[in-house]
């Protein structure tokens, strides 16, 4: 099994794509991530996880620049061995020990804790949180539970399960959490498959939308709020960012705003609020991944209502990292410029992993 030790030159394994409806986000996420790392310090192999599942090492040649590679090209079938080797199916003798892994796969199978679990089993290092963080927070009914439990506030919400006879109608709805309503698939980011409701005809074809990609649904009450975000970085101590917040001239902060249409969305950091609002909003970040075990990497997202009351709307242990993505933005404010940030992520890895290891060891 994987030693402990750190290799004087680390073999990282930067897994991207993956069989989720964000496979597009996770290929420029990776070429970012790629070109931050530091390749005098860390070997680098690229493996892309397909549609279909098949993981495929894309070639890189020594030195090149990310923008000299396509993160899409065809490549040999690579599996990963359970002794920490990668290996290529038709050459299963010239496999590589992999001593940490980056997982840029946002959405289903690589941020709900699934390929988080083989890399535990295999006791290989990995960037962000652990199994149990991954998937509770991917699941937004099951993370909002958890936090109302503990005292946290969410927006308030209802679940809906597909194949129930009797989903509830659009005006007990409006009457129990407002006329104004958001309609989101449980387990998905990027806002996929969410939709803003504020009719009976927008209920319905949001339902529609949303169980397209999910078997479990949320309607939440829309929140009359500012979006504020901060990032957090590590564990014992959890490291927070500054706090930025986001506009948008959409309906709300959806798929089309984030990725397609960059004049309609203002990112703006620091975000403009008072400093003791900030600080609680970081502290109340700091507790969200105590109560959800989300440690290393994550985006907290917040709303912040006009008297200064902050619900927390979600939590993304695969943030994105596209040019507009705030998770490297606000940490680049914050004093933690790229490359050193995707150095830190790794370092914490080693360390939790190591941690983890320890602790098994002592059961």
């Amino acid at each position: 099994m994987t030693s402990l030790r750190t290799p004087s030159v680390p073999h990282l394994l930067l897994i991207y794509g993956g069989q989720s409806a964000e496979h597009e986000v996770s290929l420029v996420s990776a070429r970012n991530v790629f070109g931050a790392v530091d390749r005098t310090r860390y070997r680098v192999t690229l493996v892309r996880i397909d549609q279909d599942g098949t993981w495929v090492r894309v070639p890189t040649a020594q030195g090149a620049l990310p923008s000299e590679i396509d993160f899409q090209a065809s490549g040999e079938q690579v599996s990963l061995r359970p002794d920490g080797r990668l290996a290529a199916l038709e050459r299963p003798q010239d496999a590589v020990q992999v001593d940490v892994v980056f997982p840029v796969l946002h959405g289903t199978n690589g941020e709900d804790g699934a390929i988080q679990g083989l890399f535990q089993m295999y006791e290989i290092p990995y960037v962000g949180a652990g199994v149990l963080g991954s998937s509770v927070c991917m699941d937004k009914d099951v993370s909002k539970r958890l936090l109302r439990e503990a005292g946290i506030a969410v927006p308030d919400f209802q679940v809906l399960h597909n194949g129930e006879t009797n989903l509830p109608s659009y005006d007990y709805l409006a009457r129990t959490l407002g006329k104004t309503l958001f309609v989101k698939p449980a387990n998905t980011g990027s806002s996929i498959g969410i939709s803003r409701v504020e009719s009976l005809a927008d209920y319905q074809s949001a339902i529609e939308t949303a169980f397209q990609y999910d078997e479990k649904v949320l309607v939440e009450a829309a929140v009359r709020g500012r979006e504020i975000e901060c990032a957090i970085l590590g564990r014992n101590p959890v490291r927070v960012s500054i706090c930025g917040e986001v506009t948008t001239t959409h309906s709300f902060y959806s798929y089309q705003a984030k990725y397609k249409d960059a004049s309609a969305t203002e990112i703006i950091i620091p975000a403009p609020i008072p400093e003791e609002v900030m600080t609680q909003m970081q502290n109340l970040a700091r507790q969200v991944c105590r109560v959800l075990g989300c440690f290393g990497m994550a985006r907290v997202d917040f709303f912040l209502e006009e008297n200064y009351r902050i619900l927390v709307n979600e939590i993304n242990t695969i943030p994105g990292f596209t040019s507009v993505s705030m998770y490297p933005m606000l940490w680049d404010y914050s004093g933690v410029p790229f490359s050193e940030l995707v150095d830190a992520l790794i370092q914490d890895a080693w360390i939790s992993h190591a941690r983890c290891t320890q602790l098994l060891r002592i059961r």
